[in-house]
């Protein structure tokens, strides 16, 4: 069978785990050459490196993705190894939930710094690069948050609206340079960070409102991005898909 994304180049943002790092080992698995980009270091080895010991291609770099900086010097890094960039995954996000009156500065600026910023940087840094390369696919990880209004998360579901958002208006502005760009907004996927900020009693809450049963495994997500990562979405630009199932309609 011919692996889809044979001869890609492909940055991943927060992949050195949970939904990110799913999707670094399926590109991989796939053919890509993969760059997993994480905040640590030696977070982002790790993953690496558990890649090329299952025989993919993978690099690891470093740095804070709210910084325009950190782009300009992953894509230097790929440019100057592989000569180009086909895939960019705007997958990092930092998530505190809380009610509006607990909402702090800091709070603020490191979820819009992470989930939003990130998103602009990226997708300006890789574009440019996508460009003298022919083209390319940008994949944004949204949420089915970013449709709906839910308690305590006035900030996550303001970040994710705006990456849905940002998705097509660079898919508008970025088509004529044969470059795509969607998001995947999943619902409650099974992943460090979900563990961390829900218990098992709203965990059981979100499985009893999901119509298809059950939470979504980290895999769900990778095989989306895998779809839209290549030619088989060639002619899929500005969308959403929501990979949530079903929870987003049963709130209707």
């Amino acid at each position: 069978m011919a692996l889809r994304m044979e001869g890609k180049v492909a940055l991943v943002t927060g992949g050195a785990q949970g939904i990110g790092r799913a999707i670094c080992d399926r590109f991989a698995a796939e053919g890509a050459i993969v760059a997993v980009l994480d905040i640590k270091a030696d977070h982002a080895e790790r993953a690496a490196q558990a890649i090329r010991e299952q025989g993919g291609q993978a690099v690891a770099c470093a740095g804070n993705v709210a910084e325009r900086a950190t782009f300009e010097s992953a894509v230097a890094t790929l440019e100057g190894l592989y000569g180009r960039l086909d895939v960019l995954v705007n997958n990092a996000i930092w998530v505190r939930y809380g009610p509006i009156d607990a909402i702090t500065p800091e709070m603020l600026d490191r979820m819009v710094g992470t989930g939003f910023k990130s998103v602009v940087w990226g997708t300006q840094i890789a574009a440019a690069s996508m460009a003298k390369g022919g083209g390319g696919s940008i994949i944004n990880i949204a949420s089915a948050a970013g449709f709906l209004g839910i308690p305590n998360s006035l900030i996550y579901c303001g970040v994710k609206a705006g990456v849905l958002g940002l998705t097509r208006a660079s898919a508008v502005e970025l088509g004529p340079k044969k470059i795509r760009v969607n998001a995947i907004a999943p619902g409650t996927i099974m992943t460090e960070g979900v563990r961390i900020n829900v218990d098992e009693a709203g965990m059981a809450k979100r499985i009893a409102r999901t119509p298809v049963g059950r939470l979504g495994q980290v895999d769900d997500i990778a095989n989306a991005a895998v779809f839209l990562a290549g030619d088989d979405s060639g002619f899929m630009t500005g969308e959403s898909m929501l990979i949530d199932g079903g929870v987003t309609h049963a709130f209707l």
